[in-house]
């Protein structure tokens, strides 16, 4: 598809601009992970925003579609919280020489992700009602995500405030938000993609049922 092409060319030319950009002057080479990192982030939070409207949407109407929408958000949530976590701690051992502290971003964060694990087993070994159990845990996790974000501006850390990626030079904005826009439209499509599959599922198992009877 053609959307998956672009996707493709994009993380392809992604490490060519990083490479251009400009190293930060105290952090060095090692900085030029935030180019993934922080795309990472922000998909992490728009999945956690995604599964918690869409489990709420289901708890409301109980129509599966949004069931099936929030399923495979917090697939994706769990994959680039991973990435997240990863990511950040590499960075954080060469720049500020620790890999883990728990700060409130941090721990938030890691909540989050446990949150998003957690629906993952709830729905696979929970049972009958677990859709509604996993639904529940999805609007706590989605409540947890403005607190991420502005945890930096209240509490100590060793994240920089919000207010410094939107005053970058041009020069590490461009790839920085290109990196971006590559993430998020993996995001699209990997949502897409899981979305179709579980709609796939549920007509199957409604053959086998038909079949059965």
């Amino acid at each position: 598809m053609p959307a998956a092409i672009l996707c493709g060319a994009m993380f392809a030319i992604s490490p060519l601009l990083i490479a251009n950009a400009p190293y930060e002057s105290t952090m060095g080479l090692v900085q030029k992970i935030f180019y993934y990192h922080f795309p990472s982030a922000l998909m992490f939070l728009t999945a956690g925003v995604v599964c918690g409207v869409a489990s709420a949407r289901y708890l409301a109407t109980g129509n599966p579609r949004h069931d099936r929408l929030a399923w495979a958000a917090a697939e994706l949530l769990v994959l680039f919280g991973a990435l997240t976590l990863v990511t950040g701690p590499l960075w954080a051992r060469k720049a500020w020489g620790v890999w883990w502290t728990w700060d409130v971003r941090l721990t938030s964060s890691l909540v989050s992700w446990m949150l998003g694990v957690a629906y993952l087993l709830v729905r696979r070994y929970g049972g009958p009602g677990s859709d509604k159990l996993a639904a529940a845990m999805a609007l706590f996790g989605m409540a947890n995500v403005p607190f991420i974000y502005i945890s930096v501006n209240y509490w100590r850390t060793i994240h920089p405030l919000t207010t410094v990626v939107p005053t970058l030079p041009t020069s590490m904005g461009l790839p920085l938000w290109f990196s971006a826009a590559a993430f998020l439209l993996l995001f699209v499509l990997l949502l897409r993609l899981r979305v179709r599959l579980e709609a796939q599922r549920a007509q199957l198992d409604a053959m086998y049922q038909l079949l059965d009877e």
